[in-house]
């Protein structure tokens, strides 16, 4: 399909599990990952319209930031190098893998320096797996103690990655467990401002999530896929 036929797909498929939650489909916000396409392709995806796009590392960000920086809203969805926060702040307007002190005070720092703020989501591990980065549910409320004196860091959300089922219906547990986790913490006041947003859902679950609460979802092969995607540009 084109892309322009993919975003058709995915924005059906968003507002049919809007309507079947009782949400609008205005508070659920879409980042076209594009890891893995080219500066090119890129261009092709901001074209489209689609606003917000998502990138995991620096390395591979950077090329497509010095062709591109000046179009779309960055988001930084993979884990960041704390030797890696002076690349990217003040270029990613949201960082979605908040999950360690190191990390949010050196964001606080260099952000003090440049006289902006970071909103930043906090990774949460809510499945447990060993291989998935962020703070377990337990730790989450101590961390946001540790934290809230930095005055550059905003926490608006939490995030989280499910484990990749055949099913997604088996991967509510955990978006469901996020939107209750966020949902505890407000009632304790933990934040500056209360936690709005859940960046949870990929291209394989996306809909389960945005039943479940999800505000922003990360999609990459449902929506820009790859850059032998991309012969058809």
């Amino acid at each position: 399909m084109s892309l322009e036929e993919r975003i058709k797909e995915v924005n059906a498929r968003v507002e049919a599990a809007c309507v079947r939650s009782g949400r609008s489909r205005d508070e659920v916000n879409v980042i076209a990952v594009t890891k893995y396409v080219s500066a090119a392709t890129m261009t092709s995806v901001l074209d489209s319209d689609l606003e917000h796009v998502g990138e995991n590392r620096w390395q591979d960000a950077a090329d497509k930031w010095s062709k591109l920086g000046d179009r779309g809203t960055w988001h930084f969805i993979g884990h960041l190098q704390t030797n890696k926060v002076k690349d990217v702040i003040g270029k990613f307007k949201f960082i979605h893998s908040l999950d360690r002190l190191s990390l949010a005070q050196e964001l606080d720092k260099k952000a003090a320096a440049l006289g902006l703020r970071v909103k930043a989501f906090v990774q949460v591990n809510i499945s447990g797996e060993i291989s998935k980065y962020g703070l377990s549910s337990e730790a989450v409320v101590p961390f946001l103690e540790q934290i809230r004196v930095l005055e550059h860091v905003d926490v608006i959300g939490l995030m989280t990655m499910a484990p990749h089922e055949e099913d997604p219906e088996k991967t509510r547990p955990v978006f469901r467990g996020l939107r209750e986790l966020r949902d505890r913490l407000n009632g304790q006041a933990l934040t500056r401002e209360p936690i709005v947003h859940l960046s949870m859902g990929m291209s394989n679950d996306f809909e389960v999530a945005v039943e479940e609460g999800a505000t922003w979802l990360r999609l990459g092969s449902v929506l820009v896929g790859r850059e032998e995607d991309f012969h058809w540009a």
